[in-house]
């Protein structure tokens, strides 16, 4: 057999070939021939996964806009909050004194919430629901709303210069990924926070 056989074989078999396995972590998207719908017992733990997924962002959004929150330690929460999100995810701005409502790249808004002229910030989250149940998408995904209510006050000495209060719609993301464990492939759901969106904004 010559050599220019062989690499017509050799040529033909890459043609064909299956892909290679998954790797840790990778979308299921092109590896399951057909997506299992989610059952009830995993939708009840997808949806615990996203509301502490939620409460985490909201507690991470209090140190990152506390002034007394040192700089270095701002920014590992930072590191933190934006693993929380789906690639190119932004997230509403509003104020009460402005109609228009800015979006920002959600690592811009971090930036921004550590750079405001106040010398104390607090912001709590409240009233944190589903008000749009997990809907399975043409691709086999899962896509959710979750409303929260957000209280902002900044401060400068002990005088209230500024405070609103903000409903905000987040878009949850539920995918299926798989994982390898000990050398076997365990398929799991993940949850990712998606675009955040200002609802109203009141005093």
């Amino acid at each position: 057999m010559t050599y220019k056989v062989l690499f017509c074989l050799y040529f033909v078999f890459i043609l064909f070939s299956t892909p290679d396995k998954p790797c840790i972590g990778q979308s299921s998207a092109d590896y399951f021939e057909e997506e299992e719908p989610i059952d009830p017992e995993q939708k009840l733990k997808v949806d615990s996964m996203a509301m502490e997924k939620i409460r985490d962002l909201s507690k991470y959004i209090a140190i990152i806009g506390s002034k007394s929150t040192p700089f270095s330690e701002a920014n590992r929460v930072v590191s933190r909050a934006l693993e929380l999100f789906a690639d190119g995810s932004v997230i509403g701005v509003s104020t009460l004194d402005k109609e228009e409502v800015k979006q920002y790249e959600i690592k811009k808004y971090f930036e921004r919430l550590m750079a405001l002229s106040y010398d104390k910030v607090k912001i709590q989250w409240f009233d944190i629901q589903y008000i749009s149940d997990l809907e399975m998408t043409p691709d086999g995904k899962y896509v959710g709303v979750v409303t929260i209510y957000q209280k902002f006050e900044g401060l400068q000495g002990d005088a209230l210069v500024y405070k609103d209060v903000t409903k905000k719609d987040i878009t949850i993301y539920v995918e299926r990924k798989i994982m390898q464990v000990e050398g076997t492939h365990v398929n799991f759901w993940d949850v990712l926070l998606g675009d955040i969106v200002v609802s109203e904004t009141v005093l």
